[in-house]
């Protein structure tokens, strides 16, 4: 099985993109990040005509994840597994054959020590223990994780040093 990850930051502006590369790649399933698509807005009927059944979890102007796959979706969570509501759209997840999929768009932690980076960490070890609860022994979790570990993670290193979004 053939997974791939993109966070093609918007769907609407770059779905053209995605069909002609889904008809030039034909990858079994694939897992996109950062949408920005409300779920009524999502193109699963376009998608079903190229060979590809769904699941989303959106909003719109911000966040939102998806699985695409060639075979059927089970089991299908837009949220994790803990039952914390989220109003930010987040991760979804299914089950494709004997494999159980996630797609994750982490949220940004911005400054050390602001909330929004207690809520990354907080979210962080939500979907750890997620995971840790999966019973399938096959499992991807692909997505963004809105972390650079090392120089090469990122475009321009010089450019975050001492910035905002970067800790050393």
């Amino acid at each position: 099985m053939r997974i791939v990850s993109w966070n093609i930051n918007s769907l609407r502006k770059r779905q053209d993109r995605l069909f002609a590369w889904l008809e030039a790649t034909q990858p079994d399933v694939v897992c996109l990040q950062e949408t920005k698509c409300p779920d009524e807005q999502f193109p699963a009927l376009a998608l079903q005509a190229a060979g590809y059944r769904s699941a989303c979890h959106g909003e719109k102007s911000y966040n939102g994840v998806a699985i695409l796959a060639k075979s059927e979706l089970l089991d299908v969570r837009a949220s994790l597994c803990d039952q914390v509501t989220d109003a930010q759209a987040r991760v979804i997840s299914a089950t494709i054959g004997d494999v159980r999929v996630f797609s994750i768009y982490a949220p940004n932690g911005q400054a050390v020590g602001s909330p929004a980076y207690q809520y990354k960490l907080e979210w962080y070890r939500r979907l750890r223990d997620c995971i840790a609860k999966e019973k399938s022994s096959d499992l991807a979790v692909c997505g963004d994780f809105n972390v650079a570990p090392e120089d090469i993670d990122v475009y321009d290193p010089n450019l975050w040093r001492g910035a905002i979004m970067a800790s050393e």
